[in-house]
């Protein structure tokens, strides 16, 4: 039998003018102005670090000194630099991701490479996909990005940069030589001003010319480096996603915007577990147990609310449901109109992976006191026929029956 190799698909989500987003994010006013994250504000110095787009319409751009942007736009507002309110966000939007995979491989502190091989199932096709993940981000956490998807690392993160603010590009390995290629070599990611002095020495001036250089020229000016751009410009990169190791794994969560408005658990319940059911697999399939189940409520007036349960270390989808069922009860005001609904795992502690099974293992003791033994054991049966079949193999009858 011939080994069919899945095809690769990678996103580069790039956060938009991310320092001064974070602060239009907290400050209305800010979002109808031109206004630039930039050094000292008292005193007129430093440089800009982040500009939004109506501060980029005057020409100001990041790196820019202070004096020159205020030069070019007098009416700049400009706020000070808040590196931990920074970080804190950061870490909000890669949480998020982690909601559509454990792999990510953070680049800077606004932006990351996320691996969503084999995904298509969960969430749709990676445009799809993609717009949903664009759209969460702007509707929860208020800031924008721009995405790029390909088969791999380089290609993604080149795509991210061709539409910015709030774009989606697919750049693939087939599109090199029409997308790719007829770009300025200094557009490429991974050359500085340094390498295109260098270039220029070769006469290479676009990314089709770096493509189709002679290597041996290329380490001959470059050493090895010539040799990783050569096939790059190619659209050649065989660097995997590096996913955060599972012991620094904080959370693993799903939510989703609902079709409309719901007013009440009971019409939601199916909805939520199937969320459950997608926490308690990737929390299994990553070996991870988790003391407390956590719920996220957006209503209709746009309001957030999140609470939490300590529980016993647990994985399982019945702990999950149970439990965030019983947060939703408790927390959901029958008159307020719900738009999202989720669910998270967190406070993981350390758990060894099972022995192999078969479902009939798990059926055999039928004692009432194994009773929920033979529940979590399902659970984990269940997981092992989804990876070799796929997710829609098998299902729970109530998810069956909505569906029907």
């Amino acid at each position: 039998m011939i080994a069919v190799t899945k095809k690769r698909i990678v996103f580069l989500v790039d956060m938009n003018a991310f320092y001064i987003a974070c602060e239009m994010s907290r400050n209305n006013v800010l979002k109808d102005v031109p206004a630039a994250v930039a050094g000292d504000p008292q005193k007129r110095t430093g440089i800009i670090l982040a500009a939004n787009y109506q501060a980029r319409d005057f020409g100001i751009k990041t790196a820019m000194t202070l004096s020159e942007a205020l030069n070019k736009c007098p009416a700049l507002v400009i706020v000070p630099p808040d590196h931990s309110y920074y970080s804190q966000r950061s870490k909000e939007v890669m949480n998020h991701l982690s909601h559509y995979t454990p792999a990510i491989e953070q680049n800077s502190i606004d932006e990351a490479w996320i691996d969503m091989t084999g995904t298509e199932k969960l969430f749709g096709t990676p445009h799809q996909t993609a717009q949903r993940i664009m759209e969460e981000l702007k509707k929860e956490l208020d800031l924008w990005c721009s995405i790029g998807i390909s088969d791999n690392k380089f290609l993604a993160k080149m795509a991210a940069d061709m539409q910015k603010p709030l774009g989606i590009t697919e750049l693939w390995s087939w599109d090199v030589s029409t997308k790719l290629w007829p770009l300025p070599a200094q557009a490429m990611y991974g050359i500085g001003k340094k390498t295109m002095e260098k270039l220029k020495q070769l006469k290479i001036s676009t990314i089709r010319d770096l493509a189709q250089c002679s290597p041996a020229d290329l380490v001959h000016h470059l050493g090895s480096h010539g040799i990783d751009l050569h096939q790059k410009a190619n659209g050649i990169d065989t660097s995997d996603v590096v996913a955060h190791l599972k012991e620094d794994m904080k959370s693993i969560g799903r939510s989703t915007t609902l079709a409309e408005d719901a007013y009440n658990v009971e019409s939601v319940r199916d909805v939520f577990l199937a969320l459950a059911e997608d926490v308690g697999m990737q929390a299994r399939k990553y070996s991870k147990k988790g003391t407390t189940i956590q719920i996220i409520l957006k209503f209709n007036d746009f309001n957030v609310i999140t609470r939490q349960i300590t529980v016993a270390p647990t994985c399982y989808t019945k702990d999950l449901f149970d439990a965030g069922l019983h947060l939703l009860k408790k927390h959901w005001p029958s008159s307020r109109g719900v738009r999202l609904i989720g669910i998270s795992l967190t406070g993981f502690n350390p758990q060894e992976d099972g022995k192999q099974m078969s479902i009939f293992d798990a059926m055999e003791d039928t004692s009432p006191g194994n009773q929920e033994d033979k529940v979590y054991k399902i659970d984990e049966v269940m997981d092992r026929i989804r990876k070799k079949h796929g997710s829609k193999t098998i299902s729970r009858a109530s998810l069956l029956r909505k569906n029907r």
